[in-house]
């Protein structure tokens, strides 16, 4: 498996599909024969929608509230929910051919991805968790947390003949700020006052959309998008003593779990297979990705 890291190229005017365009190209690759690539990037200010989170009613206006505060917005072709990146939250995917073992148990690569991230981690001598964190934004049976807070979330991306899995790792700063925010972009996505939503902070209740059950007073459904409650997640800064330097730190933590596995002949001849996709195509990928999964 190579190692692209590319910790330090996003820019405050970088698409915020960039990195998920590069995947899904690198993706296609391994799926005709090239190398598996484990892929680390950061966007200095993005918000990136999961698609169910596009439809939500009042949508436009959201993003337009995140948008003032300086993020990009843009809707992701993988699952999950919506997820602020930030020079502080570390993207981990990797995209690997789809072989018979995985093809056969749906959960496989996601496996893959929370050993990486525990192995990276281990030095810190924290037991890292996995299972749904009930109030955290993004989430999901393969949320993984430590002592019961959620500093990482794993989606998926399934194309015929190879995989993408992509891990966010919130790695510095508040992970309750974060939590925040994308509590307050679904409150003012689902048309959710300030009474709605409880001067306390804590979570709502509520019923499935699909299920005729009450709505807010004037938008969706409260299950039709996640209850988020900022105290359920929190960095790697907070929850370890992996230092003020999180981000760059435990990305060389990864690294450095990747090349334990490597042999050099291995790497010599990946690499020979890898071709980084060019510019026009990159570009035209990008513009592929917010024309299908427009909000």
């Amino acid at each position: 498996m190579l190692i692209l890291d590319r910790m330090n190229e996003g820019q405050p005017n970088t698409d915020p599909l960039y990195s998920f365009a590069l995947d899904e190209l690198l993706c296609r690759q391994a799926g005709e024969g090239g190398p598996p690539i484990v892929h680390l990037w950061r966007h200095p200010s993005a918000f990136i929608l999961g698609q169910r989170d596009s439809r939500l009613p009042h949508v436009e206006a959201a993003c337009r509230q995140i948008e003032a505060q300086h993020y990009h917005t843009a809707v992701r072709n993988s699952g999950g929910a919506a997820v602020p990146l930030d020079q502080g939250v570390v993207n981990v995917s990797l995209i690997v051919p789809i072989g018979s073992a995985s093809g056969m148990r749906f959960n496989h690569d996601f496996e893959r991805m929370y050993e990486l991230i525990s192995l990276a981690l281990s030095f810190t001598g924290c037991r890292v968790d996995k299972g749904e964190i009930v109030g955290a934004y993004c989430p999901g049976d393969y949320d993984l947390s430590i002592d019961g807070r959620k500093f990482c979330g794993i989606a998926q991306r399934r194309q015929a003949k190879a995989l993408i899995v992509q891990a966010f790792v919130v790695a510095e700063g508040s992970g309750s700020e974060r939590a925040a925010l994308v509590r307050a972009f679904y409150d003012a996505a689902a048309g959710i006052g300030e009474a709605d939503a409880g001067a306390s902070g804590e979570s709502r209740v509520g019923v499935d959309a699909d299920d005729g059950g009450p709505a807010g007073s004037s938008g969706a459904a409260p299950a039709s998008h996640p209850i988020v409650v900022p105290s359920s997640t929190a960095s790697l800064e907070e929850l370890t003593t992996i230092g003020a330097d999180a981000a760059r730190t435990f990305a060389e933590r990864v690294k450095d779990v990747i090349r334990a596995c490597q042999q050099q002949d291995a790497v010599a001849d990946s690499a020979t297979r890898l071709k980084l996709p060019p510019a026009d195509q990159l570009e035209a990928m990008i513009a592929s990705l917010h024309a299908r999964y427009k909000r």
